[in-house]
Parts: C-alpha cells; sequence; structure tokens
C-alpha cells in the first residue's frame, strides 16, 4: 500500500473521501491492532468489513497491513486527531481514486468505486478537496453516517445537488466542478 498523506483525513472522503493521517493525540493511547481493526471494520456493512483488508498508517506515514481480506476492499480505522469518528472502507476503484486524489493526480476514468463511513465523517470543506481548515469561502461541513460514489461520469452527478451548503441529510455533490466530486449518500 502506498503512503497516505495527512490531506486526506482533513476532508470527509474523505470522503472520503474518502481519504488517514494516523497522528495519535499525545493525551491518548496509541491503540493495539486488534482495536484499530475493530474501528476498521465498523466503517462498513457487517459482510463486507468481515472480508476486507485491514490497513493503518504508521507514525511516519507509511501504511502497515493489519489483516489481509479476500473481497476487495480495504478499510481503515479512525483518526484520533480528527474530531469525530471517521473510519473508511473502500472498493478497488475507489482506493484507486483516493490514491489518485492524495497524489493530486486526475481520479481514474471509467472505474465507479464505493466508500463506506457508516460512523460518520470529520468536519470538512464541501467545495474545496484540500482545505485543511475551515475559512468563510469553503463551506465547512459536518457528515453523519454516509457511504459515496466516486469515479462515475460527470452526468451521473448532474442528476443531485451540488450546492455548497447542501442538506446534508439528503444525497447531494461534494467537491462539486473538481475532479474529485463524488455522491455523498446519508444512511440512517
Amino acid at each position: 500500500m502506498r503512503a497516505i498523506g495527512s490531506k486526506f483525513r482533513s476532508t470527509a472522503v474523505a470522503v472520503l473521501l474518502v481519504a488517514t493521517s494516523t497522528a495519535w493525540a499525545a493525551d491518548k493511547p496509541v491503540p493495539t491492532d486488534a482495536q484499530l481493526i475493530a474501528s476498521a471494520m465498523r466503517a462498513a456493512p457487517p459482510g463486507v468489513a468481515k472480508g476486507a483488508t485491514i490497513v493503518a498508517m504508521n507514525p511516519d506515514g507509511s501504511m502497515r497491513t493489519l489483516r489481509q481480506g479476500s473481497n476487495g476492499y480495504t478499510c481503515m480505522p479512525d483518526n484520533p486527531a480528527t474530531p469525530g469518528p471517521d473510519p473508511m472502507c473502500m472498493d478497488k476503484n475507489a482506493w484507486e481514486w483516493a490514491q489518485a486524489y492524495m497524489a493530486h493526480k486526475p481520479p481514474p476514468t471509467g472505474k465507479i468505486g464505493v466508500m463506506y463511513m457508516l460512523e460518520g465523517g470529520t468536519d470538512a470543506s464541501n467545495t474545496d478537496p484540500y482545505a485543511k481548515q475551515p475559512l468563510p469561502s469553503n463551506h465547512w461541513i459536518k457528515t453523519g453516517p454516509h457511504f459515496m460514489i466516486v469515479g462515475a461520469d460527470p452526468s451521473f452527478y448532474d442528476m443531485y445537488p451540488k450546492n455548497a451548503d447542501p442538506d446534508t441529510s439528503m444525497p447531494y455533490v461534494m467537491w462539486a466542478g473538481t475532479p474529485y466530486q463524488h455522491l455523498m449518500a446519508p444512511v440512517k
């Protein structure tokens, strides 16, 4: 697995989207591998999480595999440095999309992916994929439990609201008009 930068977790995916710095707070103990696996598994439906590869970020930014999976999904645990729980799980296409995002490269085309964040997401900008903090111009939002569709044809996203300040209780497009736009779909 390639190293994932802290920018991934500074946004909802982030998304993702998705995606994960594991900078541990000085006042919190470093979780065990079993705790990290349990956190990562809460990101997705049980049937998906059960067969997923579980990865975690080392303090130096490199990735390590905590458990090899068999279903093509990769899950990551909560980042304790963010304000709320934000473990995520993604299929192979979404993982490629996330790697492109982290590298500031165009995402792959023709590869629709699915990401789960069933514990919700960290506060993030709805308009700037690389925002690190709330500013009056970047429309900071908070998301509850949701899944994401990434990598779809732009016309797919045209069917959903693209408001800078969305109603997060309904599906909407995050990062509209950027190469990293994706559908955010709440789960109740």
